[in-house]
């Protein structure tokens, strides 16, 4: 990126990538917005909203609704992903042939690759080679506050300090606040990890255990996160600033976050496939509880949050069940 604001294709026209690009539309940038949906995004030229997700806002006119891939990236400066992590390495596959010989790559997924359990960083290395200059743009941040504007602060994790720096300046704009790190493991587990104690959260909540269980599950849920991350080479700043305190607390306490409101279903006594339809979108949560509880084996670490809400999910465990086998865990010293 160079002094002048860049063209910057977002490939997603969810309600992240929306917000995303309003907010790089706010910063000067001219975006070409990419969706699968062919017929959705001749709509929003026409309409200049985005009918399915964040349709009370209109897309500022330097938001370019562009319904070709090819023509999306190879007319851009760099791309930026933002969809579901089940769907980047399809999605960055797809869009690889278009990319120029110097265009960075960033996204704002947050997840594992499903399967492998690797992180996205590692899959963009594997796709595109470790030249490539490559940032994730992670923290707390709801999609619907960033397209009204509020105030909000992410970190911006990049391979190459510099091209970290202009995705951060690119971003910085009015009342949106950009960070930066170089420690991409970090920045990533934490924005995945996460969503697993969101659900476990809102499971807490509803159930009505009350405030005290709830402060309880997110700090040992940290817990959970920290000794992932010492053991897969994330430094402990990382994980306890915004990419990973910022965005459990946010998470685990904003009814805005599927992951939440999924838990606060099953809390309530609903199935996980009645929730999930409830929700009609994608959660996170669901497939990372598979991949940490992967990653946790591998590792040989405790899990005991991510293993109750992989069992809740997927073995149809009973919740209160789960609560009480975690309440009944032996005593121990907290920090080891």
């Amino acid at each position: 990126m160079n002094d002048a604001p860049p063209r910057i294709a977002v490939l997603g026209a969810g309600s992240w990538g929306t917000a995303l690009a309003m907010q790089l539309a706010r910063a000067g940038c001219r975006v070409a917005l990419w969706g699968r949906d062919e017929q959705r995004i001749m709509e929003m030229r026409e309409e200049r909203v985005n009918p399915a997700y964040l349709s009370e806002f209109e897309l500022p006119q330097q938001i370019e609704p562009e319904p070709s891939l090819e023509f999306a990236v190879s007319s851009s400066e760099h791309v930026l992903l933002a969809c579901p992590s089940h769907g980047f390495q399809a999605l960055l596959k797809s869009a690889k042939q278009f990319l120029g010989e110097q265009s960075g790559v960033v996204w704002a997924s947050k997840g594992f690759d499903p399967g492998t359990g690797h992180l996205l960083h590692h899959v963009a290395e594997d796709l595109l080679g470790k030249k490539r200059i490559l940032a994730v743009i992670t923290g707390p941040s709801f999609a619907r506050e960033v397209a009204l504007d509020l105030p909000t602060a992410v970190t911006v994790a990049s391979n190459n300090e510099a091209f970290g720096q202009c995705v951060a300046r690119t971003f910085h704009a009015g009342n949106f606040r950009a960070y930066t790190t170089d420690d991409m493991i970090g920045a990533e587990l934490g924005g995945a990890v996460k969503n697993v104690m969101a659900v476990a959260t809102g499971i807490c909540d509803g159930m009505q255990l009350g405030d005290n269980a709830r402060a309880a599950l997110i700090t040992r849920g940290m817990a959970e996160m920290m000794r992932l991350g010492r053991l897969m080479g994330a430094r402990p700043e990382t994980m306890m600033g915004l990419a990973g305190m910022g965005d459990l607390v946010l998470t685990c306490t904003g009814d805005q976050s599927r992951n939440r409101r999924l838990g606060l279903a099953l809390g309530r006594g609903q199935s996980v496939a009645a929730a999930l339809e409830e929700i009609g979108q994608v959660v996170e949560g669901v497939k990372t509880s598979e991949e940490v509880m992967r990653l946790a084996g591998k590792l040989q670490v405790e899990t005991p949050i991510t293993e109750q809400v992989f069992g809740i999910i997927h073995k149809a465990w009973n919740p209160q069940k789960a609560v009480r086998v975690l309440l009944s865990r032996e005593q121990k010293a907290e920090h080891r």
